[in-house]
């Protein structure tokens, strides 16, 4: 299969900061071993947690010279060194290869792109759906919550707004099962899709909420900008986008969280 969009896709995967942070990793183990090997040789032997030590920090430097984001530096550092903390748990508690199998499974499941995407799991919660409820037009409109996690919010404007058209865009398989079963469960008439927002026209809404990440705010409004239709109207939970300034602003009163709205 070939055209613009598997090479995209191709781009997107090699630019990720998991993989290149996995990289990295890789990269540092020779050096680990080398220093080690060395450390023997000059009477300064190392145990286990030592090493694991000097495996993160090798891969903590290897993420700065990547430019990867300060967290990736700690990420690569704390890695090692909780791998063999979970080893070493596992061992005193006997606990079989399965259940490390599940728990990954399951982490899998609901962290399916965020390597890929730099987006996790948020849950916006009650104070953000009361805002963003209150800015909704008296009239019929289309709307739609890319990320939509589990469905809290589409759920919740689809029970106030029954005249409204709201949609759930999530792509993690198992967050966006659920808000499909609570869906089925509470009779509510909100829609949920399984998919990257990326495919998704932003044109067909006139309310656009994200609660995404830092990393993907600038590609966000780039597509908003391009697509979203004259008085629609953009929300972002907590992350503001760097390209331009928020039109208004709104600070939760119970979690002091920020929601941004622009106006096009």
């Amino acid at each position: 299969m070939t055209g613009p969009a598997p090479r995209r896709f191709a781009r997107q995967v090699l630019r990720a900061p998991a993989l290149r942070a996995l990289l990295g990793q890789a990269a540092a183990f020779p050096l680990t071993l080398a220093s080690t090997y060395c450390l023997a040789r000059a009477g300064l032997p190392m145990n286990y947690l030592e090493v694991a030590l000097l495996q993160g920090g090798w891969a903590a430097l290897m993420a700065w010279r990547m430019a990867l984001a300060p967290w990736w530096r700690a990420i690569q550092f704390l890695f090692p060194p909780a791998l063999l903390l979970a080893r070493g748990l596992a061992d005193a508690a006997a606990l079989p290869p399965a259940v490390f199998l599940g728990v990954f499974v399951v982490l899998l499941l609901i962290f399916w792109s965020t390597f890929r995407t730099q987006v996790p799991l948020f849950l916006s919660g009650r104070d953000a759906w009361d805002l963003v409820a209150g800015l909704l037009p008296q009239r019929p409109l289309a709307v739609v919550d890319i990320g939509s996690g589990l469905g809290g919010l589409v759920l919740d404007l689809a029970r106030r707004r029954p005249d409204c058209d709201v949609t759930g865009i999530e792509l993690a398989p198992l967050p966006f099962l659920a808000s499909r079963v609570r869906a089925l469960a509470s009779g509510s008439r909100a829609r949920f899709l399984r998919g990257d927002y990326e495919g998704l026209n932003l044109g067909h809404y006139d309310v656009v909420f994200a609660y995404l990440s830092p990393a993907a705010m600038s590609a966000l409004w780039r597509k908003a900008e391009a697509e979203m239709k004259p008085g629609s109207m953009l929300l972002s939970y907590e992350f503001v986008i760097a390209d331009r300034a928020p039109d208004r602003s709104f600070v939760t009163t119970n979690t002091g969280k920020t929601l941004f709205a622009w106006h096009f």
